[in-house]
């Protein structure tokens, strides 16, 4: 079995157990009340689950193939020490970085330092304006969450008091 069927095997199974704690465990605690409602805490979840199991399906019986010949902008995963691995795990070890920097450095401070990082390891060098382009933004996203729908993020250090 090809590579792209064996990983969507694994996530038809964890989309599965997904979809077993959201039909079955999510709804055991509802209240009385909430037995009535149209929508459920475990609604989203439920149509998650469902819609990521059509789409592995449709991955495991190969429907989404077609018969044409590989091209050069396809990725073929025999060769995957021709493309940027360096890159992708710099990148990914940068999010889980900011993941964990998150409450001690800030929500400012580290989506700055994720976003110019990010920019600095795919290649971008003006620094003049990633700058306050990431300034800009993190700000906004800050404001956005914090402000406008009402929920809390620590915008600075902890040793600022923030």
């Amino acid at each position: 079995m090809a590579l792209d069927r064996w990983i969507a095997l694994i996530f038809f199974l964890i989309c599965g157990l997904y979809g077993y704690t959201a039909y079955f465990v999510m709804d055991v605690g509802l209240p009385p009340f909430m037995r009535n409602n149209p929508i459920w805490p475990s609604t989203f979840p439920k149509v998650l689950a469902i819609l990521g199991m059509i789409c592995s399906l449709v991955i495991l019986f190969g429907f989404e193939k077609d018969e044409r010949e590989p091209e050069a902008m396809d990725i073929n995963y025999r060769r995957l020490t021709d493309y940027n691995l360096g890159q992708a795990i710099l990148l990914i070890t940068l999010m889980v970085l900011y993941a964990f920097s998150l409450r001690p450095v800030g929500f400012v401070a580290s989506t700055m330092l994720f976003l110019i990082m990010g920019a600095a390891t795919l290649g971008e060098r003006r620094f003049f304006i990633l700058i306050p382009v990431a300034a800009i933004a993190a700000g906004g996203v800050w404001y956005l969450v914090q402000e406008v729908l009402g929920i809390f993020l620590r915008p600075w250090p902890m040793a600022f008091g923030g």
